[in-house]
């Protein structure tokens, strides 16, 4: 499919379809209208002998120094070189792709200034596969994505590296062999290239994507280990979460009823008349990490769809704005807040677990699941390797929004070290994959041990679990179930095949 830009109306779905699997973009005819009318503004302003922040003026501290006339465009070409200035392996493509996207949105509003050959020159590297080799670290998340956008940016100028093909190549022979002509900087355009946080709101969009899929997933999870756990059903009844009046609560407790519909659970003689908090508490944890997800959605669509920049030029006022549109901090929280919820999440995941292999908790299942508890130690160290992962999320649930460090002789003295966020959310995330992996696992595992009729989504579980992993009936080096689980989990197939037999989960 092709994604038409034009400003606004860009979705999370629309990044990922993009990023990842290689939707074509196309600018509409509007926007290039609106990108020329802008530069016509600028350049009649150049002209003038108006002083620009960024044009005709350094930037940072050094935005009181005037530029000659004849040093205006150099200027542009070696504020690129000299922001090049990350460390480290190169960011995945994906997520280039994505922050690469973001910015041309940005563009197609007609307040950047850059002229339309270079946002065109954009939308031809994404269509034709030619992803800058970006460096990890670097960005402190304002004046935006500074140093990872500049490394972009030098493959329009043919200079730095490209992966075309899945080839890594030096960029002028990357843009030759896509048929890509290269772009010298003029007057405003590499600015217009790389001052705003496009590249923290691409990742933030592919990790929203994520999330969502790994919530429903973590509800599979949970509504396995309740069956297999004998859970007393009545908490996850409509009635009680929609008394407290949670949207997220409502809806996890719809899809734990929806996952466990037609099990003997609910005719059986209950356990207990309260299960532990691990379980019963379930629909108001996942509920609570649902409504952040949501908040979190809206606010990287926000930025998708706004205008992130400095200067910001408004050619139907004649007018030229100058602030910190740049900022990261409105994407760097709520990813934040992902983070952490995602790590709260998995903190429930293994106290079930913890039922699960617990003989004086399973309500009757074997020591740690062992066909023969004794010689074998069945699924004991899958706890191990949950506990692990989940100290290592704490670890990085510590915030890094909070954490700025001043740069630029202190005239850039707050910055959202939102790259900090969005690159150990992904860390936070990929952990918990492998926590609801361990728990899809174990309760599966837990399921075959009884002999009572489950719910159709847990059956479904039950049989893609198996699917790609085989029962445990005597003991066998556990991380090849464990990394299996964690991409099952990462990759959403499991949730597709659960899905496809019962439908589709809700999403908030």
């Amino acid at each position: 499919m092709t994604v038409i830009i034009k400003g606004n109306g860009l979705r999370i779905e629309d990044v990922v379809g993009v990023a990842r699997h290689g939707d074509k973009i196309e600018l509409h005819k509007e926007a290039v209208e609106k990108i020329n009318k802008c530069r016509e503004m600028l350049e009649n302003k150049i002209a003038a002998g108006e002083a620009i922040y960024g044009v005709n003026t350094g930037i940072g501290e050094l935005a009181n120094v005037p530029l000659k006339p004849d040093q205006v465009k150099d200027f542009q070409r070696y504020l690129i070189i000299s922001h090049s200035a990350g460390i480290g392996e190169p960011m995945p493509v994906e997520c280039v792709r994505a922050g690469l996207l973001s910015r041309i949105n940005v563009h197609a509003h007609g307040n950047s200034g850059c002229r339309s050959v270079v946002t065109q020159t954009l939308v031809e590297m994404l269509n034709k596969g030619v992803t800058p080799v970006v460096c990890e670290k670097g960005s402190v998340g304002a004046c935006g994505d500074l140093a990872p956008m500049s490394q972009a940016t030098l493959v329009l100028m043919g200079m730095g590296e490209a992966f075309y093909k899945d080839v890594k190549l030096p960029a002028g022979e990357a843009m030759k062999r896509a048929g890509i002509a290269l772009v010298d900087m003029d007057v405003r355009d590499g600015l217009a290239l790389i001052n705003g946080s496009n590249l923290i709101c691409g990742i933030a969009a592919l990790e929203i994507s994520d999330t969502e899929k790994w919530l429903k997933q973590a509800e599979i999870a949970a509504t396995m280990s309740l069956e297999a756990l004998k859970a007393n059903m009545l908490p996850y009844e409509e009635m009680i979460h929609m008394l407290r009046g949670f949207k997220g609560a409502v809806s996890s407790a719809a899809n734990i009823r929806k996952i466990a519909s037609g099990s003997d659970l609910y005719k059986m003689e209950k356990v207990k008349l309260q299960d532990s908090y691990s379980m019963r508490s379930t629909p108001q944890v996942l509920g609570a990490v649902r409504d952040f997800l949501r908040w979190a959605r809206e606010q990287v669509e926000i930025e998708l769809n706004g205008v992130a920049d400095n200067p910001v030029f408004v050619p139907d006022e004649n007018k030229i704005l100058t602030g910190a549109n740049f900022q990261g901090t409105p994407v760097a929280m709520p990813m934040e807040m992902v983070g952490s919820s995602v790590t709260m999440a998995s903190v429930l995941s293994e106290r079930r677990l913890n039922r699960l292999l617990n003989p004086a908790l399973s309500a009757g299942l074997p020591p740690f699941l062992a066909e023969e508890p004794g010689i074998h130690s069945g699924m004991m160290l899958c706890q191990y390797t949950a506990d692990m992962l989940i100290v290592e999320q704490k670890i990085l649930s510590t915030p890094a929004h909070i954490q700025s460090i001043p740069a630029s002789a202190d005239q850039e003295d707050f910055v959202s070290m939102g790259m900090n966020t969005v690159q150990k959310t992904r860390q936070i995330l990929d952990n918990g994959c492998g926590v609801i992996g361990i728990e899809l696992l174990c309760s599966a595992r837990a399921l075959e041990l009884r002999n009572y009729k489950f719910g159709i989504g847990t059956r479904s579980a039950l049989k893609a679990v198996r699917s790609f992993v085989p029962n445990l009936d005597i003991n066998r080096p556990l991380y090849l179930d464990h990394n299996v689980m964690q991409q099952t989990v990462k990759s959403g197939r499991l949730l597709e095949m659960v899905e496809s037999e019962i439908g589709e989960l809700s999403a908030y």
